[in-house]
């Protein structure tokens, strides 16, 4: 009897310690299920209490796997979505109903709708949503706000300011890391293009060395005749004869650079057939 009551005992101890092992790994014990759903729940019970706090709702909104449920209960509350991190917190939810997102958008501060733009998790569509806000209120907002976007910004938001009056900006802008060579170079295509923008370009440490940069320097004709004839002589004459040709360049500045460009070929195969 004692050996059937000590084997008893023995197994009640490994099946508690094999319960504990699996919830230290991670792993679903039996009720887990209900646990969930008790979470699920609660959490829901929470969102919708009328006498939530700002502190409480931006705890839940940390959740990622807040149900959509629960998003639009705190979006509600009169009091919460007048304050400014629930708001950029909702926004920025994975999880949160675009008809409550998207609209909510346009409310938000400037450096706000940069962070929505910049948080991975937030959907795509409500990322476009914001940095379109941030796009239309470009003219109405500081010098010192625009510089700061000009640093930090999307690269959408950072090409719309390549063509800013202020030198400034575009200075700030040319050295985003978010500034592609495709936007660059759709920016240079514009024939409205100012010649600040070329002249900061041409000078560049790292745009004046992309190839597809300066072919689209050489096409916008606002290029210094000297960075176009250093541009061009860096390319295969041929390739360079045919932008020129399709430059908005003054007639008598290309037909210059083509004959210099005429010269410099002749005296490269003068040079290697004297060698």
């Amino acid at each position: 009897m004692r050996a059937g009551v000590g084997g008893d005992a023995t197994m009640k101890a490994d099946e508690s310690r094999s319960r504990t092992e699996v919830e230290e790994q991670g792993e679903p014990v039996a009720d887990s299920a209900e646990a969930s759903c008790e979470s699920l729940e609660s959490l829901k019970a929470q969102a919708s209490d009328p006498a939530l706090t700002e502190d409480a709702a931006l705890h839940l909104l940390q959740r990622s796997d807040l149900p959509g449920e629960s998003l639009e209960h705190i979006s509600r509350h009169a009091t919460l979505v007048k304050s400014r991190k629930v708001k950029l917190a909702l926004v920025s939810h994975p999880m949160t109903p675009r008809h409550v997102s998207l609209p909510m958008v346009r409310h938000l501060y400037t450096f706000d709708l940069m962070r929505v733009t910049l948080t991975p998790i937030a959907p795509a569509d409500v990322k476009v949503a914001a940095d379109e806000a941030l796009i239309a209120r470009l003219e109405k907002i500081t010098l010192g706000e625009k510089l700061s976007l000009a640093k930090r910004a999307s690269g959408r938001v950072a090409s719309a300011l390549l063509n800013d009056p202020d030198t400034r900006v575009i200075k700030e802008v040319l050295e985003n890391p978010r500034l592609t060579e495709a936007a660059l170079v759709k920016a240079l295509a514009v024939l409205e293009v100012k010649a600040e923008l070329v002249g900061r370009i041409c000078e560049h440490l790292k745009w004046s060395l992309r190839h597809e940069v300066r072919v689209a320097l050489l096409r916008t004709g606002k290029m210094p005749l000297s960075k176009a004839l250093e541009f061009a002589r860096g390319m295969p004459v041929d390739q360079a004869r045919q932008i020129l040709q399709n430059s908005h360049l003054p007639e008598d500045a290309r037909d210059s650079l083509l004959d210099e460009l005429g010269t410099a070929a002749r005296d490269q195969t003068s040079d290697k057939r004297q060698q």
